[in-house]
Order: C-alpha cells, then sequence, then structure tokens
C-alpha cells in the first residue's frame, strides 16, 4: 500500500452561540480538514483546529505545512508505517501541532479501515462509550443558569464552567449552579490561566458547598510550580491544560508531581501517538487523565474520543468542542445520547467525509 495524495483544505464554521474565557471572546473558527489517499482503496481522514494563542498556529500555517512538508513526505510512503512517518515530520512540524495531529488521525483511520476495526479496538478497547462535560464561558450568573438549563435538558450531568476574569463572578456563579440544579451534577471550574495562586485558594475556600470536582488551568502556564502550591494546599484536584503542549511537559509535570491530573488534547500534543505516550507518563505518575478539545469537527472529536475509549486511566472527558459548530462536514462522526459519548463502530475513526 502506497500514499497516491494528500489533500487539505479550511472549512470556516460560525459558533451558534460565541463563547467568552479569561482571555478572549470566540465567535468564528477554521478548522483544516485532511486526505490521504492510497492505491489499495482506503482513504485516511484528519483535521486540525490551529489556535494562535493555543497551538501557535493559524489556518494558513497548518495549509502551508501539509502542502511544503506532509504532501512531499507521505506521497509514495506506505501509510501503515505511521511511527516512521511521524518521526520524519517531527522536526519540520515542531511548531505545528494541530497539522501533526490532522496527519497522525488520517493515518490511524487508514490503519483501523485496513484492519476492519474501529480505532478504539485496535488501540485496546478499554470501554465503549464515556460521559463527556459540556462548557459553559463567562456569562453573569442568571445567563449561566440558563444555560445549564439548556444543557441539563438535553441529557449532560456535567458541566465546565469557565471563569478567571472575576473571582467574585466566578464564586457568585458556581454557588448559584449548586443551589439550583442540586447535588447531582458534576461541576469542574477552568481558570484558562486567569487566576493568581491566592486568588485560586480563595475561590476554593468560597465555594467549598460548590463542591467542584476539580479546576483547571488556573495560573499562568509558563509556571508550572504555581499549580503545585495550589494542589498541595486544597482538597480537590488541580489538573494542567496549558501547561502541557508535549511529551516533556508531561514528564516534568509527574517528576516534580506539580499537579494532580493533566488534560491531554490532540491539537496541542500533536496527535494520538503522543496522546499515547503522555498517557503513559501520567499513569506511572499517578494522574488521573482528561481527554480534552478545541472548537473541532466531529471528526477530530472522534479521534478523541477513541483515544479515550482505549486507556483505563483516561477518566474524563471534555469533548464538547464540536456541539455548537455551524455546518460542520463531520456531523455524525459521533454518537451522543445523555450526555454519553460513543464511536459509530465503524472501522477507523468511524467516518469518511465526502470528497468533490
Amino acid at each position: 500500500m502506497r500514499v497516491t495524495s494528500v489533500e487539505a483544505w479550511e472549512h470556516r464554521c460560525t459558533l451558534v452561540e460565541p463563547y467568552t474565557i479569561a482571555y478572549e471572546t470566540v465567535s468564528e473558527v477554521s478548522n483544516i480538514f485532511v486526505a490521504v489517499a492510497t492505491d489499495r482503496g482506503p482513504v485516511g481522514f484528519g483535521c486540525a483546529a490551529p489556535d494562535l494563542q493555543v497551538t501557535g498556529e493559524t489556518a494558513s500555517t497548518v495549509l502551508a505545512s501539509i502542502t511544503g512538508v506532509v504532501e512531499p513526505t507521505l506521497r509514495g510512503a506506505d501509510p501503515l508505517r505511521s511511527a516512521m512517518l511521524m518521526e520524519r515530520l517531527r522536526e519540520p512540524l515542531a511548531d505545528h501541532p494541530s497539522a501533526r495531529a490532522a496527519v497522525d488521525m488520517a493515518l490511524y483511520d487508514i490503519l483501523g479501515k485496513r484492519a476492519g476495526l474501529p480505532l478504539w479496538k485496535l488501540l485496546g478497547g478499554y470501554r465503549e462509550r464515556i460521559k463527556t462535560s459540556v462548557t459553559i464561558g463567562i456569562l453573569p450568573a442568571a445567563d449561566t443558569i440558563d444555560r445549564a438549563e439548556h444543557w441539563i435538558g438535553r441529557g449532560f450531568r456535567c458541566l465546565k464552567i469557565k471563569g478567571g476574569a472575576d473571582l467574585e463572578s466566578d464564586v457568585e456563579r458556581l454557588l448559584e449552579l449548586r443551589k439550583t440544579f442540586g447535588p447531582k451534577l458534576e461541576l469542574r471550574f477552568d481558570a484558562n490561566q486567569g487566576f493568581t495562586v491566592e486568588q485560586t485558594l480563595e475561590l476554593v475556600r468560597r465555594t467549598k458547598a460548590a463542591r467542584l470536582q476539580l479546576i483547571e488551568q488556573p495560573t499562568p502556564r509558563r509556571e508550572p510550580e504555581l499549580m503545585a502550591q495550589i494542589s498541595r494546599r486544597v482538597p480537590i484536584p488541580v489538573m494542567a491544560d496549558e501547561s502541557l503542549m508535549n511529551l516533556r511537559d508531561a514528564f516534568r509535570l509527574a517528576r516534580n508531581d506539580l499537579v494532580d491530573m493533566v488534560n491531554v488534547k490532540l491539537m496541542k500534543v500533536g496527535g494520538i501517538a503522543e496522546a499515547l505516550h503522555i498517557n503513559a507518563v501520567s499513569r506511572a505518575a499517578g494522574f488521573e487523565v482528561m481527554v480534552g478539545c478545541m472548537d473541532e469537527s466531529a471528526l477530530s472529536i472522534a479521534a478523541g474520543l477513541h483515544f479515550a475509549l482505549a486507556r483505563p486511566n483516561v477518566i474524563y472527558a471534555d469533548l464538547d468542542g464540536h456541539l455548537d459548530l455551524s455546518d460542520d462536514p463531520a456531523a455524525g462522526a459521533v454518537l451522543l445520547s445523555n450526555g454519553h459519548l460513543r464511536p459509530t463502530g465503524r472501522p477507523g475513526l468511524g467516518f469518511d467525509l465526502k470528497l468533490s
């Protein structure tokens, strides 16, 4: 089997409802789709969700890297030798993690299709479905309650609340959510680097009645030791997100015991293969793992889902990046029921894009 062509194209999606986090408001996103064709039939599909703040990429840089680096590297190569191919791409695409993720997904998609197996089974097949949280951006308290009612009405029982811009507002919203929806609702809080150590400690102290399940990346990404100061002083798990960009970051967090959990996003780390390496380090360190996402098409959400289903210590999922996208060409790549995600059951990633 040989790769005959590599195509990439941009697809822009508006958000049905724009959202605000600690450092930006998002109303439109670009995803880059990749198709890797072979001479024996299977076409592998992948998706990149570049984000200048997080991955350091734009749609233009991803398209240029696919055309200028990926296509000449893959053309004529055996797509089943993904470790070799991704290693060849590692250095030239060192600063393009979402581009690497898209190619990695496409190669895994070909592998699954060639084997006739859904990828989650090929990778280990630990569980068949996983509960996901759904995210509510920074809103006034009343609007937060309204959004929570909307998602709970759709079957979700776990909410991730964005904050980090105003401590008083965050405390008010978290306490009001618990008061309104009772003890069964799971609440997670993500400050997106917006707090100091002291502010985080105050938030945890004042929201004790809200019974937060975890707090995500409260302090700046380049100072991960600040999270250790919090983790050692609060009774709830502290999770690294922006501070975990690659395998080396995972090793540093683990070696110094800086956090309790890590959020592994395929777009940050460069794909499924790298996520599996990071997951192994995390398991050795005793970290629980969440699989997270960006504003992504359901195709790359499927890739994150297959990774999560394959490994026992991927306890949590935050795979909601596709839910608010208009005109997603991969709608249906994952199946959602009562707040739980499961794959389609078809080989590979379980979904084929329509090619013109």
